[in-house]
Order: structure tokens, then sequence, then C-alpha cells
């Protein structure tokens, strides 16, 4: 049983958790400047898309990296936008209404109280969203987070590579690179894309290799989140 502390004071500390801090910047924009046009498919229009990209400052989806990409954005270039509009409709923080994105009296409640926000927010999205919809190959939600968790309590806290968390999570490699292959990238988008998302984990991207080279360690936002059955035997990381 996955068991969360009670919330901190300190709103800094929340403000690690990118998924917390782009639902308070959209609230925020809501509640200065109105409803958000949307398109006829209901999507958020581009020049809304632009400023989030600017306000967001995400890791690997900063505007430098989208636009590398892309000539012009939409929802659907900016993947934490399109999970995070999904997120506040699921929650009904927010609504659509004749063309616009407006908040509801729960998400404009919400504004003026992070630490609620928060509390509502980050656990849903981890453990209720089914993130494999949205991967390449819209994998089964991820299930053993109680397993995961405490394997990435003592793993990444000095850093872990998906390789290596996928070995110590299932045993050694006996799987041939296809299957090797299609488990990590379950793993990535099932449990450690979210928690990088949600800002427990520190996402490093190999420059060189695959995705099974990419490494993970805890933040401290980690610690302040979970009780978990394995802390008792985490390692104080090593910093130099």
């Amino acid at each position: 049983m996955i068991r969360l502390k009670p919330l901190p004071d300190d709103v800094a500390v929340l403000d690690q958790s990118h998924v917390f801090r782009g639902a308070r910047l959209i609230l925020a924009y809501v509640a200065e400047h109105g409803a958000i046009p949307l398109t006829p498919s209901k999507a958020f229009k581009r020049v809304f898309v632009n400023w989030a990209a600017e306000a967001f400052v995400w890791p690997y989806w900063t505007v430098a990296d989208l636009y590398s990409v892309n000539k012009v954005l939409n929802e659907y270039d900016f993947g934490p936008l399109e999970v995070l509009h999904h997120l506040l409709i699921d929650l009904k923080l927010g609504r659509h209404y004749k063309g616009t994105f407006r908040l509801t009296k729960v998400g404009q409640g919400l504004v003026e109280r992070p630490k609620d926000l928060f509390e509502i927010l980050v656990p849903f999205f981890l453990f209720n969203v089914n993130h494999g919809y949205y991967s390449r190959f819209e994998h089964e939600p991820f299930r053993d987070w109680d397993a995961g968790l405490n394997v990435l309590n003592i793993e990444a806290e000095n850093g872990v590579s998906l390789g290596e968390f996928c070995a110590a999570l299932y045993g050694p490699v006996t799987r041939d690179r296809e299957q090797q292959g299609r488990v990590e990238s379950e793993l990535y988008t099932g449990i450690l894309r979210p928690l990088s998302w949600a800002g427990l984990l520190d996402e490093h991207r190999s420059r060189v290799g695959g995705l099974g080279d990419n490494t993970y360690q805890k933040t401290a936002l980690w610690p302040v989140l979970f009780a978990l059955q394995t802390d008792g035997r985490v390692r104080p990381a090593l910093r130099h």
C-alpha cells in the first residue's frame, strides 16, 4: 500500500512538480485572462499553446525543443499540455463551454489553494491516469506501483538507468532485444516518465545509446511525498 505523507506548507517544494506547476499556471491564466479559446476539435488554440510552452519551461519540452521539430505548435505537439488539459477535465477542475475552456467552481476555488490542488492533482495523475495511452504502442497501465516505487526508492538514490531499473525490478535480462525494448518502453511510459513529470525523479537523457541508457535520480520532493517500506534500506546519496 502506497502511503503519502502530509504535504508541507512550503509551496516552493511542491513547485518542483512540473504537472502541479503547469496546472497552477493554467488555472491562474484563466483566472486572470478569462476562458481559453478552443479549436473545433476542442484542443487549445495555438496562441495559448505558445504561451504555455514559454511559461511551463518543461524539461525536454522547452520552446527550443518544440520548435526544433515543429514549424507551428498545436496542442498535440506539446505532450505535457495535452495531458494537463485532459487531467483538468477528468478532475472536473475545468470544462468546455461554447468553444472555450473554463474553470469550474471547484477549479476556481483552487486558484489560491495550491496545497489542495497538489493533493487532488498529483496522486490522481500518478496512480489513476492510464499513462500507456500516451505511449507509441498504447501499453497497458503499469499496475505494480508498490514494487516499482520501493525498488526506485533504493536504486534511484544515486541514479539508475532504465535498463538497470528493469533488471532490478524483473531480474537479469533473459529476453531478446525486441522484447527487452518493449519492456523498457512500458516501464518508461508507465512509471518513470510520470514520476519525472510529477517532479519526483530527475531524468537525464543519454545523448548516445537508446532509451535504456537514460538515468533517473530522486529529487528533494520524493521523501517529502512518499513513505515507503524500503525507506530503512536507503543509503544516503553520494554528492560530489
